[in-house]
């Protein structure tokens, strides 16, 4: 578990944001539980709180916002897939995923960073 970020950790994570704005590719941002609640917030405060006139608008999605699409994901297949099933209908290389997860072993948060890493996306978590 990740009791600190590290500077340059922290510098790298800000340049791929950067870098995926950017290029126009999206940020989508996943948790559980309390962590969901952080990923709905950090998406909003990143499309929101970046606008700038006359420059394109930063695309941050939290895919825990869906509940009736998590819900069909967990209970047509399992809970553990309800993240990387939702990025499997819109992930594209050059995307970014953000996993967030207290316990940093939640198996949908890693299903999900697994599969944006077969879609050579970037992933932070």
């Amino acid at each position: 578990m990740v009791r600190a970020i590290s500077r340059p950790d922290l510098e790298r994570v800000l340049s791929l944001l950067e870098n995926v704005y950017r290029s126009g590719h999206r940020i989508f941002i996943i948790g559980n539980g309390g962590s969901a609640a952080t990923a709905s917030h950090f998406a909003l405060d990143l499309a929101k709180n970046t606008i700038m006139a006359g420059a394109p608008r930063l695309k941050a999605i939290s895919l825990t916002d869906h509940v009736p699409l998590i819900t069909a994901w967990s209970n047509d297949t399992a809970y553990e897939h309800i993240f990387a099933e939702q990025l499997a209908n819109m992930i594209e290389p050059g995307d970014m995923v953000i996993g967030i997860s207290a316990s940093g072993n939640s198996p949908n948060v890693i299903n999900a960073l697994l599969l944006a890493r077969q879609y050579r996306a970037f992933t932070v978590g």
